[in-house]
């Protein structure tokens, strides 16, 4: 029940916190009842959150941000210490998902010696889940083996890939959170996580894998072009993975290291331009894609991603694409009306660059197009939408 309080209150609940967090931390190594290690686990990133939102607020009864270093000095060791000693897989997940979460919320206030017993721990938890699945292998092999031990085990290994997928979540907030000062740390990880790259692993192990080296590559940058030689390769190859899943991860890790790698990228760009091609384009329905994207434009809820696809779709218009525009131009409207409501934000959801190219596009449009199809499109638009493009083509 107190987590539940704790849930609703959120800052109103911040006079309780050092109570609840009293009672309930020793209870992260519950061993008699599982439902209470469960409550207890799933009540940590809540006291957190609790305390940053009533400091935030000013409703921490004079208490600043030193209290939330406080809180998170007591938290987190004693999660990850019971995650050390958890004999549950399930809860060694939960665990894993908590922990996650308060490193979203106070992962900044952490020193490097308590960075360094996560990292520790990670390490532990990887060696601990393989060798069960192992064990487990070697079960299935057994003579006696049957059904309901098959379901069994199917059961364990599936608690097992949240497992890995949790500490996927948790490096990848690590990284985002420390950028190129955790690097020392994916030194001491790499013998870890190189292995879930295998052909013997599973999918889930695969991607989690590229994904962390996707982070690795987008947030430390050129800090990361030293890994290329070794984490490239696997990416390359897993451009054709037989799952969408792993697939998509790598596709998307090439794209970080081409944006970022510059020259060390260059001699590969040939390889990854073959290995992208293998999708097949020509067994895509753009009938169906292509307006099924652009109704998704434009982006507005990731501000980073709104602005590298719009720039996308400048060049796919420049190119004058003839599925982007379809039969008789029929996707002309919406494209303007994107241009429009892109243009309109002003900062928020393209450079200055894109913004440039979207004028230029639409005065081509307006010297290019017959009087009757542009008089279509403009008449498509909102009333302040062409009241905006007027005051903009004329400028």
């Amino acid at each position: 029940m107190l987590c539940c309080y704790a849930d609703e209150l959120k800052e109103g609940f911040f006079p309780w916190i050092d109570q609840v967090a009293a009672t309930l931390v020793p209870l992260l190594k519950f061993y008699f009842h599982e439902e209470v290690r469960k409550a207890a686990v799933s009540a940590m990133p809540e006291l957190l959150r609790s305390a940053k939102l009533a400091i935030e607020k000013g409703q921490s009864q004079g208490r600043d941000a030193s209290y939330l270093k406080f809180l998170t000095d007591s938290i987190i060791p004693a999660l990850v210490d019971a995650l050390h000693k958890e004999p549950d897989t399930e809860i060694c997940a939960s665990m894993l998902d908590s922990l996650n979460d308060c490193l979203q919320i106070s992962g900044m206030l952490l020193d490097e010696g308590q960075v360094r017993s996560i990292v520790d721990e990670i390490k532990q938890v990887i060696t601990a889940s393989s060798s069960r699945k192992k064990e487990r292998a070697e079960r299935a092999k057994a003579e006696d083996f049957d059904a309901e031990e098959s379901e069994l085990i199917k059961e364990e290994n599936e608690q097992e890939e949240e497992v890995f997928d949790q500490v996927g979540e948790i490096l990848g907030t690590l990284i985002k959170t420390f950028k190129a000062s955790f690097l020392p740390f994916f030194d001491e990880l790499s013998s870890y996580l190189t292995p879930m790259w295998g052909r013997d692993k599973t999918p889930e192990e695969r991607r989690i894998a590229i994904c962390i080296f996707d982070d690795v590559a987008e947030q430390c940058r050129e800090a990361a072009i030293k890994y290329y030689d070794t984490y490239l390769p696997f990416l390359l190859e897993a451009c054709n993975d037989e799952t969408p899943d792993v697939r998509q991860a790598a596709v998307y890790g090439l794209g970080v290291c081409a944006e970022f790698g510059g020259s060390v990228f260059k001699p590969l760009v040939g390889e990854a331009l073959s290995r992208l091609n293998a999708f097949h384009r020509d067994s895509i329905d753009s009938a169906q894609v292509i307006p099924a994207w652009l109704n998704c434009l434009p982006i507005k809820s990731d501000l980073i991603e709104a602005k590298v696809v719009h720039d996308q779709l400048c060049s796919m218009v420049e190119r004058s694409d003839s599925e982007l525009l379809g039969p008789n131009n029929q996707y002309l409207p919406k494209i303007v009306s994107v241009f429009a409501e892109v243009l309109c934000a002003g900062k928020d959801l393209a450079t200055e660059q894109t913004a440039g190219r979207m004028i230029n596009l639409l005065r081509q449009l307006q010297q290019t197009l017959p009087p009757a199809t542009l008089a279509s499109t403009w008449s498509s638009l909102q009333p302040q939408q062409q009241l905006a493009l007027q005051s903009i083509l004329s400028s």
